[in-house]
């Protein structure tokens, strides 16, 4: 069965193919700049957003890639394989603009890094900034989120709370009406926090250290 995840990572390889960013295969094949963009491709309700087939004509036509070698780049992308996931600082998490109401990556200013087992298409990374996640995460450690994932007593999560705030903790129990949160760093405090007083929870999948 086709994907969503296989078609956007095809338009990736096509991209790198011709040496080019998704902005960059875009405006050759004479669309507009974002409209391979990662930001794209979702919706604003979390939604998965396909490309056209006009659009993915116009790029094939843009980089002279005939359409069997198209499906071959689709054939080797899917669940397991080397790729990409978006990329923004843990500091710039908390800003306005990164971040829809459901924790899925949304807007501009997100780079990418190598990931090598994608199996969540809304995946994205963060890089830690910061003393205040030792020892479990240090500075210039990256994390790999995912908002699908189901969260359990015990799972290490990034939280994001209506006033802005985003943590990184581990769960200890989740109800209908609150969060408890166990702190990675034994300087600071456990905390509880209200389920209305939270935007977003996910999980973290993998980090390198």
């Amino acid at each position: 069965m086709l994907t969503h995840a296989q078609v956007w990572s095809a338009i990736d390889r096509l991209a790198e193919r011709a040496g080019l960013s998704a902005s960059g295969l875009a405006r050759r094949a004479g669309l507009d700049p974002t409209t391979f963009n990662k930001s794209k491709r979702i919706t604003a309700a979390g939604r998965a957003r396909w490309p056209s087939t006009e659009s993915i004509a116009k790029a094939l036509a843009a980089t002279g890639t005939p359409f069997d070698v198209f499906v071959g780049l689709i054939e080797k992308t899917g669940a397991g394989a080397a790729g990409a996931v978006p990329l923004i600082g843990f500091t710039q998490a908390g800003n306005g603009g990164y971040f829809d109401d459901g924790g899925f990556p949304a807007g501009e200013g997100w780079d990418e890094t190598a990931f090598p087992a994608v199996n969540d298409e809304h995946a994205y990374a963060l890089e830690i900034s910061g003393t205040s996640m030792e020892p479990a995460y240090r500075a210039g450690d990256v994390i790999v989120v995912s908002p699908s994932a189901p969260i359990r007593r015990g799972d290490r999560v990034v939280v994001r709370t209506k006033a802005g705030e985003v943590t990184v903790q581990e769960l200890k129990r989740r109800t209908a009406k609150s969060i408890e949160l166990k702190s990675l760093n034994a300087q600071h405090d456990d905390r509880t926090l209200a389920a209305i007083d939270v935007l977003w929870i996910a999980r973290i999948l993998w980090a390198s250290q």
